[in-house]
């Protein structure tokens, strides 16, 4: 911490991480299951529904950021932001089959619901990209600083498995393949989302910042993209490359993780098999986000893609309940532990009393890129994948194991090329300073 209140600080980093990331994980995991389960959707509107959102993401962290830093506030788009993603959150309680269908026929109802789902998720994507991924993650950077970043990043990037955990254990018993199961779900996600806005006023510090330079907002919106600013900021952006690199390959398999464990391994307990996983990867993510601080970006972030890899491996050639637990255990550790390593090299390399500005480009890469690449690879990977016929007479597409073949790919391409060019140039500033 730089300054102000070190417990309140923490407070609001599990708090406001943890449930940004219960939303997320609904959107990003449970909104493919709900589309899947209550509209028959396939990969090809589960992919437009995933690059729609990153999109929305993107351009939102650009415009919402820099406003951010234009008025030298964080705690109002935070909080406000919240109040409004889980007002959002609320309105898919009322995309069901039994109201659509009421006004168009069934088989209309049911591409009109997937339609409904994707501007809705836009709409979610819009306040919930505002208050978490502009303005709390500059909060973040402003508030931290070289020393305690990599032990900040390993409790931040934990978070998103950790709320998988929450999300799966807490609505495990509920039967899925119901509609007022999901109207349930959402109301309860909505509401948590609701009370931690309102909590926040108390929580969150506005960090001290300088605005100089942050007049002009339409300027600064796309001040990241400058020649002469990613010249200035070159490890920053080999930075975002690399990650660019890694979310492809978690994305490529992500968005069909649940519905490849339920319904292509009939692992109905799946749960039992992720929970233990999750706790295990992000006990391992808690303590690895400290190796960064001691040893850097170089040292850390080879053992978590060895790490990712050796989870593909495991989980494209084995099917059995052990190995595909041991396979997911290796698979989460490198994905977590990858996420704070880059998470806490971006904030490194972000120029102070920019964080917001530059929030934009992480987002680019962590985000927008991977959402369209791929989702793509993983539909066009899909593209034969077998089909299972419903107890409606509808048909359902079948994910295989060729996802973790194609992320491996992926995650070869990233160790191969961008690595030693990023540890070369983390070594470089070192010996400048």
């Amino acid at each position: 911490m730089k300054n102000g209140n070190k417990t309140k600080f923490y407070l609001a980093l599990v708090i406001f991480s943890l449930i940004g990331q219960v939303a997320w994980v609904v959107e990003n995991m449970y909104f493919n299951v709900f589309i899947y389960k209550m509209f028959n959707a396939d990969a090809a509107a589960i992919s437009n529904m995933v690059t729609a959102s990153a999109v929305a993401a993107t351009v939102t962290t650009l415009l919402i950021g820099a406003l951010s830093d234009k008025l030298g506030k964080r705690k109002l788009f935070i909080c406000g932001g919240y109040l409004c993603w889980g007002v959002s959150i609320l309105c898919f309680g009322f995309v069901r089959m039994d109201i659509l269908s009421a006004f168009v026929p069934t088989a209309q109802a049911m591409s009109l619901g997937i339609s409904l789902v994707i501007i809705l998720d836009c709409v979610m994507t819009f306040f919930g990209s505002s208050a978490n991924d502009a303005c709390f993650n500059a909060w973040l950077t402003d508030a931290t600083d070289e020393r305690s970043r990599g032990a900040v990043e390993g409790i931040n990037a934990m978070m998103p498995l950790v709320a998988i955990l929450v999300v799966f254990g807490g609505f495990m018993g509920f039967d899925q393949s119901l509609p007022d199961t999901w109207t349930v779900i959402f109301c309860i996600i909505g509401g948590v989302v609701l009370l931690i806005g309102i909590l926040g006023f108390f929580l969150i510090e506005e960090p001290k910042m300088d605005r100089t330079g942050n007049e002009n907002y339409f300027k600064n919106i796309f001040y990241g993209f400058r020649p002469k600013v990613i010249g200035a900021n070159k490890p920053l952006y080999l930075a975002l490359l690399a990650y660019a690199l890694f979310g492809i390959s978690i994305q490529i398999f992500m968005p069909y993780l649940i519905i490849y464990y339920e319904v292509s391994l009939q692992m109905t307990n799946y749960v039992l098999v992720f929970a233990p996983a999750i706790i295990l990867a992000a006990v391992f993510t808690f303590f690895y986000g400290r190796l960064y601080d001691r040893k850097g970006f170089g040292f850390a972030v080879l053992p978590s893609l060895g790490l990712l890899m050796a989870g593909y491996v495991l989980l494209y050639f084995f099917k059995d309940m052990a190995m595909v637990f041991v396979g997911t255990v290796l698979m989460l550790c490198g994905y977590l532990s990858g996420m704070a390593v880059f998470g806490a090299v971006i904030r490194d390399f972000t120029p102070a009393n920019k964080a917001g500005m530059f929030q934009g480009q992480r987002i680019v890469g962590q985000v927008l890129i991977p959402g369209i690449i791929g989702p793509m690879i993983g539909k066009a990977v899909l593209a034969g994948a077998e089909t299972i016929k419903n107890g409606d007479g509808t048909e359902s597409f079948k994910p295989n194991e060729n996802i973790f073949m194609a992320a491996l790919v992926a995650a070869l391409v990233l160790t191969a090329c961008v690595i030693p060019m990023m540890s070369k140039l983390k070594k470089e500033k070192t010996n400048d300073q």
